[in-house]
């Protein structure tokens, strides 16, 4: 009977030593993650500090159309539409209330392409105006089509929030026109990067 109960201690006790050593190493290894997360993003923070530095010295591309970025979130989606701004020579691209992003998936595009920075879109929304600008929208419930409609030679795009669209009430900006891209499947959800390529391209082809 006491050779089973130590037997039983033994056992119990190989179970908690067990039981300790996996929730210590799973401890272990979750603080170890949160710091590299941490550092991760302070040295996305220090890169995207020192290209914005860099994006003062930018010129605009050889074409005259801007890109509004609306809200969007601090993402990969903003720095591969810098990337692709940059490919399509676009004049600038707004950013509207956007907290920094890690500008390395833009290969160098951050630094090149004229950047102008806003807290809100009302003050965007003037500043082009009286730049002479025509904005539109980029919605997928518009019913003007993008292919459908004559592009002026001073076009400006807005993308809005990856998830709840744009910020604003259109009602409050009656000047701006509402354009969807074509779409054929069933989703109706195209990625805020890919639709910038599209309508960047839609633009130069007009314009040529």
């Amino acid at each position: 009977m006491v050779i089973r109960f130590r037997s039983l201690c033994y056992c119990c006790c190989c179970i908690i030593f067990h039981t300790l050593t996996t929730y210590l190493k799973a401890h272990m290894v979750s603080r170890q993650e949160s710091k590299n997360r941490r550092n991760r993003r302070k040295n996305a923070v220090l890169r995207y500090q020192k290209e914005k530095w860099r994006n003062q010295a930018a010129s605009p591309g050889v074409h005259d159309f801007i890109l509004v970025l609306d809200h969007l979130k601090a993402g990969f989606n903003i720095p591969k539409i810098f990337r692709s701004a940059e490919v399509f020579g676009a004049r600038e691209v707004h950013l509207i209330d956007i907290a920094p992003f890690d500008p390395a998936p833009a290969k160098g595009a951050f630094r090149k392409v004229p950047a102008r920075f806003h807290a809100t879109f009302g003050d965007c929304h003037d500043s082009l105006r009286k730049q002479g600008y025509t904005l539109f929208i980029l919605q997928a419930n518009c019913e003007t089509r993008l292919n459908q409609t004559t592009l002026p030679h001073n076009s400006a795009f807005i993308l809005g929030n990856e998830g709840l669209g744009i910020s604003f009430n259109p009602l409050d900006f009656p000047d701006i026109q509402c354009l969807s891209i074509p779409q054929f499947g069933s989703l109706e959800s195209l990625n805020v990067s890919i639709a910038a390529s599209i309508v960047m391209y839609e633009y130069i082809r007009q314009q040529q």
